[in-house]
């Protein structure tokens, strides 16, 4: 199943259409019965066509009327797979925390927190390192500044950004403060 991209449920005159274009389109496709469908994986990466809306179910298509353009219906199925990996692409988890890139936010249980595009880059940055970043590798990489920038910029930055993690969250030790640089957290 993890192969597949599209689950054509209840739906054979669909399927039929798909078995005999295959060759001409770029995803994989399966169909699934009533049973199966209880067993999808509802994580993986798919995209379920149907006739009836599936309650509890994401990610699906509903042809409420058939037949449709093949030309329209691969546009639907192109886009709606495109919003999907831009969702997917746009949150990111770190440690506890859920951050969506694109609005700027991060997340933890109901409460939630806006970031201006310097914290979020910071952060990410933060993360993705394998030790802790100094303040002009920072400065450098996320301002784009060599030496101009005072050090005491990204400092109080740095400062200000985990007062407002703390404000929210309560959390004193989601960015931390090395010897050697500022690090994230990377374990609960």
């Amino acid at each position: 199943m993890n192969s597949h991209n599209l689950v054509i449920y209840e739906f054979d005159e669909l399927y039929k259409i798909f078995e005999e274009i295959k060759k001409d389109i770029n995803f994989d496709f399966e169909r699934i019965n009533k049973q199966e469908l209880f067993n999808l994986n509802l994580k993986s990466n798919c995209l379920i066509l149907t006739k009836k809306e599936i309650s509890g179910l994401k990610n699906q298509i509903v042809f409420e009327s058939f037949p449709i353009s093949i030309f329209k219906l691969l546009e639907k199925i192109n886009i709606e797979f495109i919003k999907k990996n831009f969702h997917e692409q746009s949150e990111i988890l770190i440690g506890k925390y859920r951050f969506n890139i694109n609005s700027r936010k991060m997340y933890f249980r109901e409460n939630e927190l806006k970031l201006t595009e310097k914290e979020i880059s910071s952060i990410i940055y933060l993360f993705k390192a394998a030790r802790p970043i100094r303040i002009q590798e920072l400065q450098s990489e996320v301002w784009g500044y060599q030496s101009q920038l005072e050090t005491h910029t990204v400092e109080t930055h740095i400062y200000r950004l985990r007062k407002k993690i703390y404000k929210v969250f309560k959390d004193e030790n989601f960015i931390l403060s090395k010897k050697n640089g500022y690090e994230i957290k990377k374990k609960e």
